[in-house]
Formats: C-alpha cells, structure tokens, sequence
C-alpha cells in the first residue's frame, strides 16, 4: 500500500509497524524510543514527552512489568508460578500471585465461552508441536492422543489460607498462557507509564499493542498492520489512541510441510494447528489482555462466527481487521 507521507518505523518482530510523519512535520514534544528481548519477541515502548529524565524513567517502569509477567506467567521457567503449577499441582494445592490468578481466571472465562477454542491449558499440544523447532508434523498417533479434549475443564482455581491456589485434576495438563499473558503483560506496562504521568506511548510486543493518547504530530497513533504474504508490506492500518489491539495469524510461528502450513494456533478438537480461510485477524479492544484472547480464540472461525464470539468476550471488543 502506498505511504504518502508516511514512513515506516518497524515496531519489534510482530504484526505491527508504527507509520510515523516526517520529522519537519511534527510538533515539538520528542519521543523517546526503546527496545527490549521479553517474553519470545521484541517489545518496543514510544513515549512521547518533552522530559527525557521523565520519558526514560517511564520506559523502564514500563520494561519492568513486562518482565515481571515474563518471570511469573512464563511455562518455559520452572520456577514460575506456572512453571510451579506444572510440576506440582497434579498433587497438591500450588500458590500463584494474585495478577496469575486473574489472568487464568480470565483464560478459563475465554474457554468457556469459545468452547476450548481459546485454551490456556494446551501446554502439552504446543509442547508437542513446537513450529519453533519442527519441520515435520508428529505422528499421527501422538495427535490423536491429544484431540477431542477440553483440558481446561481439568483446571481448578481455589483459595487456601486466603491465597490463591492452583490444582489439577489431570495429570495430563499443563498451562500455557502464550495467548493471553503477554496482552495483560502489555496492560501493565501501559497502566505504568500513566501512572507517571506519560499521556502519549505506544507498547507493543510482538502482535500485542496498547496506544496511549495521541502521537507527537497531536493525532492518533497510525498502526499498520503487515500483510501476511510479505511482511515488508502492509495491508492495513488503523488509527488507534486509548485502547488495544491484536492479531493472530498463520505466519509468526509456522513450519511448511507437504503443502500445509503448520502453525502455533492450536485447536483441542483435533489436535492439530486450526484450518482457517484467513492468514491473519486483528482484534480491537479497551484491554490489551481481551484483544489477545479474543484474536487467539477467533482465529480460524468464519468471520460472523468470530466478530459475535469477540463482541461477546469483551464490550466493544470488534474484529478490525482480517487478511
């Protein structure tokens, strides 16, 4: 698509890249840019502030919430509170922070009302597939032992000793969170820039992004959404100020084997990556955590079926864009 004045400034690895104006054309606020390796991608924080002392002070409040999600939340670390859960909680009652707590409670939500098409306890399909590393399917065997499922209803969330707690009812089951902790990662590091006093930032990692007021030419943040095909290409993009967006889609995390694209979307009733007419669905919502599980849970649905299963997962949560 053509950029008129517009010029790219790439956001991370993901879905999104900023459309920025000239420099000649912008007002005098600077902006203030930063980049970090969390959570599997690149997280990129623009704040928009005269103070430098201020805008940096922001932008590592904003960093440390994004790795505190990274070091609690992640499946890959054996001493996080997932990690924990997955070794122990088949046997016993495990803790998890209060913020673990509600993020599983919000993924078991999204299950329930998508039927397990959204699943944040398919650890040991994501495991077993692993597109990251794989470059053939596994067996047929070992699919079928994983299909037909619904291991979230093998999730139970409890409180002991008035702390939150844990506990399987499988020994099967593994959390993984990979579809809706890195938008509430995103939230908290929004929620932290405003709080010291940033009204202009965008965040964004990998395909979650939350934009904070207006950008440094005073208008909304310009987001363009690359194009599935060509990702130096764009398909889309959308103005987006005080509120959060996400893609999913087949071309972040995919192996090619035998004429199918193999990709980290999962459906539980088959075991294997979801089958999907679209490449890539945006979803638009006032939490970076809703958009996340709402483009995870949709994807792969016809579209009248995933703009009704969005609209009803989060308020004013809508599909802005599918490719």
């Amino acid at each position: 698509m053509k950029l008129d004045r517009r010029r790219f400034l790439s956001l991370g690895v993901g879905a999104f890249v900023l459309l920025t104006l000239p420099a000649s054309l912008r007002r005098l606020s600077r902006r203030w840019r930063r980049s970090v390796p969390v959570m599997g991608t690149i997280a990129d924080i623009v704040v928009v502030d005269s103070d430098e002392a201020k805008a940096q002070a922001a932008i590592d409040a904003a960093i440390r919430e994004l790795r505190w999600v990274e070091r609690t939340m992640s499946h890959y670390t054996a001493h996080s509170d997932i990690g924990r859960a997955n070794r122990l909680a088949a046997a016993e009652p495990v803790s998890v922070t209060p913020a673990t707590a509600t993020v599983l409670a919000e993924g078991l939500r999204w299950a329930e009302l998508s039927d397990g098409s959204f699943d944040p306890c398919l650890g040991r399909a994501t495991a077993l597939w692993n597109v990251g590393e794989r470059r053939t399917p596994p067996t047929a065997g070992e699919i079928r032992r994983l299909a037909g499922g619904r291991p979230w209803r093998d999730l139970e969330l409890g409180r002991r000793r008035g702390k939150p707690v844990v506990l399987f009812r499988s020994d099967e089951l593994a959390i993984d969170l990979g579809g809706i902790a890195k938008g509430h990662a995103v939230d908290r590091a929004a929620q932290a820039l405003r709080h010291l006093g940033i009204r202009g930032a965008l965040v964004n990692a990998g395909g979650d992004l939350y934009a904070i007021g207006l950008s440094e030419n005073g208008e909304p943040w310009e987001v363009g959404i690359r194009d599935p095909a060509d990702p130096r290409r764009l398909t889309a993009s959308l103005p987006v100020t005080d509120r959060a967006i996400a893609t999913s889609g087949d071309y972040f995390q995919y192996f090619d084997h035998g004429g199918r694209r193999y990709h980290h979307l999962l459906d539980p009733s088959t075991g294997e990556p979801r089958r999907s007419r679209l490449h890539s669905l945006t979803v638009a919502a006032d939490s970076c955590m809703a958009a996340d599980a709402g483009a995870t849970a949709a994807f792969g649905q016809d579209l009248p079926d995933a703009r009704r299963l969005v609209a009803r997962g989060s308020p004013g949560a809508e599909i802005v864009h599918s490719a």
